[in-house]
C-alpha cells in the first residue's frame, strides 16, 4: 500500500449547531477549490459534509468533522472525520437506505453522502456515538 501525504494541515471544526455545520461544508469546499477539483466535486463533498454535520447536530448534539488534504500516488484526495459521542444507530444498514428517518427528514442524508462521496464507511454503538470516515478524490 502506497504511503498517503497530509498535503495541508487537518481542519478540525467542532460541530455544536447548525452554524458549524455550515462552517465545516464551506472549509471543504474552500479546500477542495484549492486542490483543484472541479466545481460540481467541490458541491458534492461539501454537500456531503453538509448532510453528516447536520445529522450529527440532529441526533448527538455535537461532535466533531476533521478534514484532511490527502495525496496519494499523484491522486489528490480529502478525507473527513466525523465523529460524535450520541446515542448511536441501532441498526446502521438500515439507516444507510433512502427513506429511513428516526426523525422528521426524508431520510436522505447518510445514503445521499455516501453516493457523493467515492468511499464513505460508518461505525456506530448504541450509547457510544458514530464515527464517519468520508473520502472524496479529485478526477483527473
Amino acid at each position: 500500500m502506497a504511503e498517503i501525504d497530509l498535503l495541508f494541515t487537518p481542519v478540525s471544526v467542532p460541530i455544536r449547531d447548525d452554524t458549524h455545520a455550515v462552517v465545516a461544508s464551506q472549509r471543504a469546499h474552500r479546500m477542495a477549490a484549492q486542490l483543484g477539483f472541479s466545481p460540481v466535486e467541490q458541491t458534492s463533498l461539501s454537500t456531503a459534509i453538509l448532510e453528516i454535520a447536520r445529522n450529527i447536530v440532529k441526533y448527538a448534539g455535537s461532535g466533531e468533522m476533521v478534514l484532511v488534504a490527502l495525496q496519494d500516488e499523484g491522486r489528490v484526495g480529502i478525507a473527513v472525520l466525523a465523529c460524535d459521542d450520541g446515542p448511536g444507530i441501532a441498526d446502521v444498514d438500515l439507516a444507510l437506505k433512502d427513506g429511513f428517518t428516526t426523525g422528521r427528514g426524508l431520510g436522505l442524508g447518510l445514503p445521499g453522502a455516501r453516493r457523493l462521496m467515492d468511499d464513505f464507511d460508518i461505525a456506530s454503538a448504541l450509547g457510544r456515538g458514530t464515527t464517519v470516515i468520508m473520502e472524496k478524490w479529485k478526477r483527473t
